[in-house]
């Protein structure tokens, strides 16, 4: 990639006054001091945007050029101060983003355009939604974010990209971007939200009595089973246990023929030294064996479920591991909002809501363009719809009438 600092001009002050700043191409996340990147960190910014995190993915070479993740992060700096950055990376292919766009390529690559390599903006093998521009305490946001948009499609030009795609980003993100010619994509996944639970039983409660009765049997036949469920957080947690969620998330990607390994067993080991504070586990045991397990994380109110896996294929394992035991969990630790990952109907059966996600995506062809957002409009109506629909139908009962609705 041609790397090559872009000087810029911008407001920064009440006084509007003027002053050069610099985007620059950083190849890898350990060549921006960890101080700085996290500087820029909100209180509310999940642990997937946190300095150690991303070192793990790229220490541990999961998220490397040699696996089609090339890092090549956006860094805005006014002197020696980062004012701004972007997670970025140089992808070969489209696997692990969670927002497909596997029909464009195609599309592309029938047309005679070259497809890849491209631009991906967000956090590898991890549909969370979020900030993906961070900016410094203070700033002005907006035309940091703007700075750091045009600074993508420029790569674009100044490379021959295609394409350059923010995954997941916060709804201000997408239509910042929108403005500077940016397509804003809308999809969906499934968020619990604890809406003042005090036990277990008033999530039942809050179920409609058809799903209330289900997870209760399922419940009792985990128990009937012999399994009990534990839950390990934060320092807590045994040091040998990171070597075992290594096999158990191996196990779930040798099961399945589309499962993609992404991760590397030294992210465990990274994970282990250096990220326990955000990480919390929830394994299943038979007597002292581990038979199931799922790897999370919790920062600020929200728990993010990543990766399951189990040893044994018992009923409804996965269902108490991965969903149950996780809310029971929120509930006793006032998180409330839980969000499981991409995909899955089920966890709307369980009392998961449908919640809007956002995309940008800057596509540098104009054919292929205007052949994108045709289909974008097309896909909106669908997602609007399905969310509409998801929370007509919600298994949740609706809430109490208030009594200025009453009356």
């Amino acid at each position: 990639m041609a790397r090559r600092d872009h000087k810029e001009t911008m407001a920064h002050d009440a006084a509007a006054d003027a002053a050069a700043i610099e985007v620059a191409v950083v190849e890898g996340i350990d060549r921006i001091a960890r101080e700085d990147w996290n500087a820029l960190l909100a209180e509310d910014d999940s642990p997937f945007v946190d300095w150690d995190w991303l070192f793990a993915l790229e220490n541990s070479k999961s998220a490397a050029r040699a696996s089609g993740w090339g890092p090549c992060h956006l860094a805005i700096r006014r002197g020696k101060s980062l004012l701004a950055a972007c997670p970025l990376y140089l992808k070969g292919h489209s696997m692990g983003e969670f927002v497909f766009d596997h029909g464009w390529a195609d599309a592309a690559e029938r047309s005679g355009i070259r497809y890849y390599p491209k631009l991906l903006a967000g956090v590898p093998f991890t549909p969370h939604g979020g900030r993906r521009f961070l900016t410094a305490p203070g700033a002005a946001r907006p035309p940091l974010v703007a700075a750091l948009g045009r600074a993508l499609m420029r790569l674009c030009a100044d490379n021959k990209f295609s394409s350059a795609h923010v995954n997941f980003c916060l709804p201000d993100e997408a239509a910042a971007l929108r403005e500077l010619g940016f397509l804003e994509r809308l999809g969906y996944q499934y968020h619990w939200r604890n809406t003042g639970f005090a036990a277990f039983e008033d999530y039942l409660g809050a179920l409609k009595s058809k799903r209330r009765y289900a997870v209760r049997h399922e419940r009792a036949a985990l128990a009937a089973q012999g399994v009990a469920i534990k839950v390990h957080a934060g320092d807590e947690i045994p040091d040998t246990i990171f070597g075992p969620m290594f096999d158990l998330y191996l196990s779930t990607i040798e099961k399945l023929y589309w499962g993609r390994r992404y991760l590397t067993r030294e992210f465990f080991t990274e994970m282990r030294e250096r990220f326990k504070r955000y990480v919390c586990l929830v394994c299943a045991y038979r007597g002292r064996k581990l038979v199931a397990g799922t790897f999370n994380l919790q920062k600020s109110g929200v728990f993010y479920g990543r990766y399951w896996g189990c040893f044994e294929d018992l009923k409804y394992l996965h269902f108490n591991v991965c969903y149950y035991a996780a809310i029971e969990h929120c509930i006793s630790n006032g998180i409330a909002r839980f969000e499981p990952g991409a995909g899955g109907e089920y966890k709307w059966l369980r009392g998961f809501d449908p919640a809007l996600t956002h995309s940008a995506h800057y596509i540098a062809h104009d054919g292929l363009r205007r052949a994108i957002a045709n289909f974008l409009v097309r896909e909106r109506r669908e997602v609007e719809a399905w969310i509409a629909e998801g929370h007509q139908r919600s298994q949740l009962k609706p809430p109490p009438a208030s009594n200025v609705e009453q009356q």
